[in-house]
């Protein structure tokens, strides 16, 4: 089964920077497609891409979100016959639609040998407000239906200006990952990993929770049988919605704010599986970032001091993160009860930072890792 990988973007955002590194570092030893649509006016990206052995099919007839959708098939069933590749790689010009791409490529998968993998937007973290205000539905759709959302030039870019336009941007789409680390930085398999959605911490630590009631380990879905009651808050920047579900006893409330990317669900389990245990997610408070500010390992480390010995914070089961150091290093670090461990990782696509206990003081763990 052929991978379809969209990668959108304006021009000059950096998409072609972004192939290259895939290439070189995500997909090698695979048969790669390259789908380029050049709006008007022939690939300009083709000659190196040609140089790397890859087969390019460009499109100057027009977008593909103008293109009639049999056509679209038609060079796609083309492409998978002609080179069965292990991926295609679509780049639609900067000035379509996003959601357009991605259903000209589903109104046609069932057809042939392939399936959407992913689908990407790159920003210039420096012109996403300018952007914004000329192109309007244009840049808004890009980033509203993008599973990932890859920011360019955060190297240069001073920090402010990093978090203004990552709040800017939340207010379109605040579920997908953001790469804000420079992808220079990054090993192209995280970036892929990225794309294609990897766990949240929140899910990775929910997965290991060790549970203060009955001292056993839940895995994902699982729970014993107390009653829990699971809060989590995610705020991002006043874009704030409700979802309230009356199935099976379950309400959620989810509100949003930018940068500082935590989760606020409220979950009331009356319901019982076959052996009469409650639905997990359980008696847990999830608090959660992410963030571009940097620390050092003293920084951190005492922030575990004091979320150890500190109950003012709340009853701190498990802290877990990845953070950018002061010095260019990368600052994991993990918690639990009595112990904590801080060491240098690999650059991560942000910074994230994710505490689970009960009763916890959102704001004073704010305050604490600086984030406030």
């Amino acid at each position: 089964m052929t991978k379809i990988d969209i990668i959108s973007g304006f021009l000059g955002a950096g998409k072609t920077t972004l192939i290259k590194k895939l290439l070189s570092e995500a997909f090698t030893g695979e048969q790669v497609v390259l789908i380029e649509n050049e709006f008007g006016e022939i690939g300009i990206d083709g000659g190196f891409l040609k140089e790397s052995g890859i087969e390019i099919r460009e499109m100057n007839s027009g977008c593909i979100c103008c293109s009639l959708v049999g056509d679209f098939g038609k060079s796609l069933r083309e492409v998978v016959d002609t080179y069965h590749p292990d991926r295609i790689l679509i780049e639609p010009s900067g000035v379509g639609k996003l959601s357009d791409v991605i259903k000209a490529v589903q109104d046609v998968q069932a057809e042939i040998d392939a399936e959407l993998n992913s689908f990407t937007t790159v920003v210039d973290v420096t012109k996403c407000r300018i952007y914004r205000k000329n192109f309007g539905e244009f840049f808004s759709n890009q980033i509203e239906y993008a599973g990932a959302v890859i920011l360019s030039r955060t190297d240069k870019a001073k920090p402010e200006k990093i978090e203004e336009s990552v709040a800017l941007l939340r207010e379109l789409n605040d579920k997908a990952p953001f790469i804000t680390t420079p992808i220079a930085q990054l090993p192209g398999k995280k970036i892929l990993e990225t794309m294609e959605s990897s766990k949240s911490l929140e899910e990775e630590l929910l997965d290991e929770i060790i549970c203060p009631e009955c001292g056993h380990h839940h895995e994902e879905g699982e729970c014993c049988g107390h009653d829990h009651e699971h809060h989590h808050d995610h705020d991002h920047e006043g874009h704030e919605h409700h979802h309230d579900h009356d199935h099976e006893g379950h309400e959620h409330h989810h509100g949003h704010d930018h940068e500082e990317h935590g989760h606020h669900h409220d979950h009331e389990h009356h319901h019982h599986d076959h052996a009469g245990h409650h639905h997990a997610d359980d008696v847990f408070t999830s608090w959660g970032r992410e963030t571009i500010h940097t620390y050092t390992k003293d920084q951190i480390g005492n922030i575990l001091k004091t979320l150890e010995s500190d109950s003012s914070y709340g009853n701190v089961l498990r802290a877990k993160g990845m953070v950018a150091g002061a010095d260019g290093e990368w600052i994991y670090f993990d918690m639990v009860p009595e112990e904590h461990e801080v060491r240098t990782g690999a650059p991560e696509y942000t910074g994230r930072i994710c505490v689970i206990g009960a009763e916890l003081n959102e704001d004073k763990l704010a305050e604490l890792f600086g984030v406030a």
